[in-house]
């Protein structure tokens, strides 16, 4: 059986900011499901903690430069039969809200020595030190605060196999080469072909440089990140690192996003019974305050009101849409200058753009269900998971072909609408024209009810299972075994 540690920053339901929740959420229990045996490692962050349910102290880990030791905590991951460890050590990780930042929304002072931890942690697990008898196979690190855990156990004489998987390249973990001698770090480890970048101390070159293997969370995005428009400054390494780097696409958990049986949804419906979506579209334009008219097309967007997701491009686009018969309902939160511009422009056009500035899981699911379009204009996108539930709820998306866009929507041009494989609409350039035309185009489908609906049950039929997903990783955990007992 293929023992496996997960080592990540934050897992669904305990901690989330993002993706990287999702994923460490429900990539485990999947494994687990088909015959491994996983272990999940993140901080006891103290809502981690209140949301864990039943702990129970099970070892202590020695670090000496923290001048003592950290206990660790076990128990289940909620919901899953997925084994949970917690890292217990209060300095770092009892504080309240997000894992990153403090409540004035900047970095907490001292993350480079909390998730420094987090890393030296995992390597002392991965080598049975702390009296824990389980040693893994394979050590999975996901994102730059795990990415130093690679590089430690390079120093080790017998270590097992790790995988390195990028979220988003964005966030590197950089701080000051200062810090690099403060969390004890081997010296050999600072050098250009180390954890050195431009003078800093990068962790994310700790997954990169080290892990035996890298994947990111898209094939598309695995590509990207190797040219200088993706790479931040990295391309030349993923390069260098091309041969060990992969895309296995991330999954959707079912369970919570299912027309079917949604909660949310004022009427659960399937492909069999997608008229009922035409209620929820009714409910939604309640919400928000919109004509109810169930013959006008309804766009709906839920994100991060930041320029990744390229609500910029939505706004400078908002006046041409003004001259069709659309309605556009957006659901974010994110940067102060977006979100006043779009409060602006839903007080400029009444009757057609609603705007709800935070974020909501019962509006984002009624969004979701209620929409004719989901619009994801993204600059970058390493996976996406809106495109996704979209799909999965008949309402057809509209994304840039970027990242994990392009890997899973297949675009309505007039071959792929006759061989009954198109599943949305998509555009290439980063601008507000090409925005426009890809609205245009929907628009024109849409008028089509036939065309429509055939594009819209081809979407309800594509599979994004994580059973699929994980069915990949282990494959992958079994290929970066056999490489390195090889060695």
């Amino acid at each position: 059986m293929l023992r496996i540690l997960f080592v990540t920053s934050e897992a669904h339901p305990l901690i989330k900011t993002g993706g990287l929740a999702d994923v460490c959420g429900t990539l485990p229990p999947e494994l687990t499901e088909l015959g491994a045996e996983v272990r999940l490692l993140l901080p006891a962050y103290r809502d981690a903690v209140a949301v864990a349910g039943n702990l129970k102290p099970m070892a202590h880990i020695d670090i000496p430069w923290i001048g003592g030791s950290v206990r660790l905590l076990e128990g289940t991951l909620p919901g899953t039969r997925a084994p949970l460890w917690l890292i217990d050590y209060p300095p770092a990780y009892d504080r309240p809200g997000n894992p990153y930042l403090d409540e004035h929304g900047r970095p907490w002072y001292d993350n480079a020595a909390r998730f420094g931890l987090l890393a030296y942690c995992a390597a002392a697990l991965a080598q049975g030190r702390g009296g824990v008898s389980w040693r893994p196979d394979v050590v999975h690190c996901h994102d730059w605060q795990a990415g130093l855990t690679p590089a430690l156990l390079t120093r080790e004489s017998t270590r097992p196999a790790t995988v390195f998987t990028i979220h988003n390249l964005s966030y590197q973990g950089l701080f000051p080469a200062d810090t690099f001698s403060a969390l004890h770090l081997p010296a050999p480890l600072w050098a250009l072909d180390g954890l050195e970048f431009y003078g800093q101390l990068s962790f994310i070159k700790g997954g990169i440089v080290f892990a035996d293997r890298v994947t990111t969370v898209s094939p598309t995005y695995a590509r990207e990140i190797q040219t200088a428009e993706f790479g931040d400054g990295l391309d030349g390494l993923l390069r260098h690192r091309a041969s060990a780097l992969s895309g296995i696409l991330n999954g959707i958990d079912e369970r919570t996003w299912n027309p079917v049986h949604d909660r949310f949804l004022v009427k659960p419906y399937s492909a069999r019974h997608l008229d009922a979506k035409t209620e929820n579209k009714q409910v939604l334009q309640q919400a928000f305050g919109l004509p109810e008219n169930p013959a006008v097309p309804l766009i709906g967007m839920v994100g991060r009101l930041v320029s990744q997701k390229g609500i910029d491009l939505v706004l400078a686009a908002l006046p041409a849409l003004a001259r069709v018969s659309v309605q556009l309902v957006i659901l974010g939160h994110g940067d102060h200058r977006y979100e006043q511009a779009l409060d602006s422009a839903a007080a400029r056009y009444p009757g057609w753009l609603a705007v709800r500035i935070g974020y909501d899981e019962a509006l984002a699911h009624g969004i979701e269900a209620g929409a004719d379009m989901f619009l994801m204009p993204s600059r970058f996108e390493p996976c996406g998971l809106n495109q996704m539930y979209s799909l999965r709820y008949g309402t057809v998306p509209i994304v840039r072909r970027v990242g994990g866009l392009a890997d899973t929507v297949i675009d309505a041009m007039p071959a792929q609408l006759r061989a009954g494989t198109a599943t949305g609409i998509v555009f290439d350039a980063a601008d507000p024209a090409a925005l426009g035309v890809a609205v245009d185009r929907a628009l024109a489908l849409f008028r089509d009810r036939a065309a429509w609906r055939r594009l819209a049950l081809t979407g309800m039929r594509q599979d994004f299972s994580w059973k699929r997903s994980a069915a990949e990783y282990l494959k992958l955990y079994e290929t970066v075994l056999g490489a390195h007992s090889s060695h």
